[in-house]
């Protein structure tokens, strides 16, 4: 099984035989033009990169070869940690009497999506061709699984995706979100059902043997057994206290196994919805769960930063592995080595377990800069992949003969892998045409650019104000009949009627009262009244005698009113409707507001 690194052309353009004429797309004269500018077959060329890859098909062909012969371990080969054997190098399955030899601890590659979210899980399809990731967002991503480019994304959730899993038969994937829904999809990623499931989070999902029936487990407490062809609820367990944040059915029997927040490990009777019994192991979250494929052992994890591995047949711990610095999020046994298991801290440590060794057989303690919430192997055994709260998927193999196990990950040193996976997937969902705005023929001389918001058959010349920004005040005798002044004018004494910026206004009726005037006739009182309602602050003129003076406030008048010193007279401002003017006097007057 080798990892090599493949030069691999990203355009979708064919070799030989009578092939199109490579088009360049920034000048007609030819000369140096990019790479990236080159547009062949109407899509744009992109650079050769250097991509790892781990190609298995080799070994698995070898060992399909080899099999026929071998009866047992007596006909076994053993590798010599040399490089000249690497062609001799056998799937996981070849070695069964060999855990050590899938001890996946050498860094392959780092998947990042464009747009960075949370990877909440992962999950290979049953063939292994590709890889599924659930992120926060609640879109599905999918990798290829030689390669490990970027292939397809979808928005499969409205909210994030918490749980995913594969039917035994492989045709059916159902999965849960951080809402409590629940959807089936088929293996082209066609969504067939969805129903609510529970009123939170869904936290995992785990199908029966016979892929009837399928179990989820939800922080509201509960564990729900469905039933797969109608999406019926037909069991509730109940018996945890808190938030049960694992659940797997065991591999070929009718019994559950729950983690829960409580601390406590359930066994169940999906049959009855009894609880069979209860494991007081750790003392604290139990936050990972699984059955090993030989249906007798269970490991168990959790935030006091325990791995725990409990015998079935005599309900009793059989190993418990200590070396995590914080707590563990994830655990996962092999596929094909029965005692060979992953585990995933919060601190982003990956390590590797054996039962009946109490050290780890392999480690990266920087394998991720944050919670690995996610592991899923490859079905083959040779790769194992990791989601991270730090927005990335790495993918981890066995090292070739020759190479130590021993060398350390850094994940700071690998961001240039991360841009160009983001890079990757912004090409791919980009356009592969140049945009409108800028011809392919134009020439970066001839012609000027319209700016990006104006449109590209604009004339480049006719180059005016933005339209947000007022035009120039034009002259007198430029300006047209039916223009309206930008803004509104003082009016002065006598106005002149042809003045273009003062006819459209008519002239004010009355000088500003000074309070040296006091009309005493109705008639000129009652036109003045006219003429001033609706102008703001003017006055109301009164005849003579103990009648007070009240300021006239009309319409939205915001004008102050200033009456003469005289103590003998009483001042009552009228306030209008939208009126909030002030009432100035100077003899120590405090004018009062009517609400």
């Amino acid at each position: 099984m080798e990892v090599a690194s493949t030069n691999k052309w990203e355009s979708d353009a064919g070799g030989g035989g009578n092939r199109p004429r490579m088009r360049m797309s920034g000048r007609e004269d030819g000369g140096n033009i990019p790479f990236s500018k080159m547009v062949f077959d109407g899509k744009r060329m992109r650079k050769a990169i250097q991509r790892r890859t781990v190609d298995y098909n080799h070994s698995v062909a070898r060992w399909m070869q080899e099999r026929v012969w071998m009866r047992d371990r007596r006909d076994a080969r053993y590798l010599r940690p040399d490089p000249n054997f690497i062609v001799n190098l056998l799937p996981p399955v070849a070695y069964l009497d060999n855990p050590i030899n899938a001890v996946t601890t050498k860094f392959i590659h780092t998947s990042t999506n464009k747009i960075r979210y949370p990877v909440n899980v992962v999950r290979w399809t049953p063939e292994g061709r590709r890889l599924i990731t659930g992120s926060s967002s609640g879109e599905f991503t999918l990798w290829n699984g030689l390669t490990f480019n970027f292939e397809t994304i979808l928005q499969a959730h409205d909210s994030a995706v918490r749980a995913m899993n594969w039917s035994h038969n492989d045709n059916w994937m159902v999965t849960g979100d951080h809402s409590g829904i629940i959807k089936y999809w088929q293996s082209n990623m066609s969504n067939l059902k969805m129903f609510q499931g529970h009123k939170e989070a869904i936290r995992d999902l785990t199908f029966a043997p016979s892929d009837t029936r399928f179990a989820t487990c939800s922080d509201d407490s509960l564990i729900k057994i469905w039933d797969f062809n109608t999406g019926t609820e037909e069991k509730q367990l109940t018996g945890h206290g808190w938030d049960v944040k694992c659940v797997d059915w065991h591999p070929y029997k009718s019994l559950l196994a729950s983690g829960s927040k409580d601390n406590l490990i359930k066994l169940w009777d999906p049959k009855t919805a009894k609880n069979i019994t209860t494991l007081h192991g750790h003392k604290n979250t139990v936050l990972a769960l699984e059955w090993n494929q030989n249906g007798n052992w269970l490991v168990t994890a959790g935030r006091d930063q325990l791995i725990k591995v409990y015998d079935i047949r005599t309900m009793k711990e059989l190993q418990i592995f200590r070396g995590h610095k914080k707590e563990i999020c994830s655990a996962k046994w092999h596929p094909q080595h029965e005692r060979l298991l992953a585990t995933g801290g919060s601190d982003g440590a990956l390590m590797f377990w054996m039962t009946g060794q109490d050290q780890p057989v392999g480690e990266q303690e920087n394998a991720h800069e944050s919670n690995i919430w996610s592991l899923d192997w490859h079905p083959v055994g040779h790769i194992l992949v990791s989601g991270s709260n730090d927005h990335t998927t790495r993918f981890w193999t066995r090292p070739r003969p020759g190479e130590l196990t021993s060398d350390k990950f850094d994940s700071s040193e690998h961001h240039d892998e991360e841009q160009i996976s983001m890079r990757e997937q912004e090409q791919k969902q980009s356009f592969t045409e140049p945009p409108p705005f800028r011809p392919q023929t134009a020439s970066s001389h001839s012609k000027i650019e319209p700016p990006p918001f104006r449109p590209a058959n604009a004339s480049s010349l006719n180059i005016g104000p933005p339209p947000f920004r007022p035009l120039p005040m034009k002259a007198d005798n430029q300006m047209n009949a039916n223009e309206v002044p930008l803004f509104r004018v003082p009016m002065d004494n006598n106005p002149n009627p042809n003045h273009p910026m003062q006819r459209q206004f008519p002239p004010m009726p009355h000088q500003p009262y000074d309070g040296g005037f006091r009309p005493n006739n109705n008639n000129m009182r009652g036109n003045m009244r006219q003429n001033n309602m609706g102008r703001g602050a003017g006055f109301r003129p009164q005849n003579a005698g103990q009648q007070s003076f009240r300021p006239n406030m009309g319409g939205r008048g915001g004008g102050h009113f200033r009456p003469p010193n005289n103590p003998q007279q009483q001042y009552r401002p009228n306030m209008g409707p939208r009126g909030n003017d002030h009432f100035m006097n100077n003899d120590n007057y405090r004018g009062r507001r009517r609400l």
